[in-house]
């Protein structure tokens, strides 16, 4: 089981992240690494992030509303 990224920019585009990430095994990893990196991500480009379970789809996450919380 893998837990991955995608960035995408505002237009819903996919984005290269700033900072590349790794594969993880578990969902709470992948998750503290994004709130690490998130406003470095930001910078580069990426406006909201999508977690996979391999192929499935968990959830999305705006990065410009975790910049303006």
């Amino acid at each position: 089981m893998a837990w991955t990224w995608r960035f995408e920019a505002a237009d819903g585009t996919e984005v290269a992240p700033a900072v590349e990430p790794e594969e993880f095994t578990t969902q709470g990893d992948a998750e503290s690494w994004i709130g690490e990196v998130w406003k470095e991500l930001l910078d580069g480009g990426a406006e909201k992030v999508t977690l996979f379970e391999d192929e499935s789809e968990i959830y999305v996450m705006s990065l410009r509303a975790a910049a303006e919380a």
